[in-house]
């Protein structure tokens, strides 16, 4: 199980380390992320996420017997780990080391991705805004333009009723 969270591990590293820097990855690392957020992939995802957790809780809880067995808790007696608790006691810190950082890494890669798609959005948003804006001032300029016309026409017109 070890060799699997170490995997599990190296694959959320590289894809958070993919979300972070603008690469060529990014992309694909963002679509591949769209694909799995469609459909049943959010239910597997949070299902795996559970029973990760559930582990986890298992694995501390036998850190805290092993720790409990060794201060005398639980038989009374004091005294120290037994090699066979020692070992016991090191995977299962490891195996709970692994796995908080797995989940604490698949948050952060949601967030990520949540993060970049909204700044797509809002890049869309303010392309169409800018071009409008621009559109707007054009408009602006040319009905100031024909003011200024119509204003430099309209005293000769007048000058002319005059007389």
């Amino acid at each position: 199980m070890i060799e699997l969270l170490f995997t599990v591990l190296a694959a959320e590293a590289c894809v958070a380390a993919a979300l972070l820097f603008k690469t060529p990855l990014r992309r694909l690392a963002v679509l591949g992320l769209d694909r799995l957020k469609r459909g049943r992939g959010p239910v597997m995802v949070r299902t795996v996420a559970a029973t990760v957790l559930v582990v986890l809780a298992s694995s501390v809880h036998s850190i805290a017997k092993i720790r409990g067995r060794a201060d005398g808790e639980l038989d009374g007696a004091a005294g120290g780990l037994t090699p066979t608790d020692q070992v016991l006691l090191a995977r299962h810190l490891l195996e709970t080391s692994l796995m908080g950082y797995s989940l604490f890494l698949a948050l952060v890669i949601d967030r990520l991705h949540n993060y970049i798609r909204e700044i797509r959005g809002l890049k869309k948003n303010l392309e169409a805004v800018s071009k409008q804006n621009k559109e707007l001032l054009e408009e602006n300029k040319h009905l100031h333009d024909q003011l200024q016309l119509s204003n430099l026409t309209q005293p000769a017109a007048d000058a002319k009723k005059d007389t």
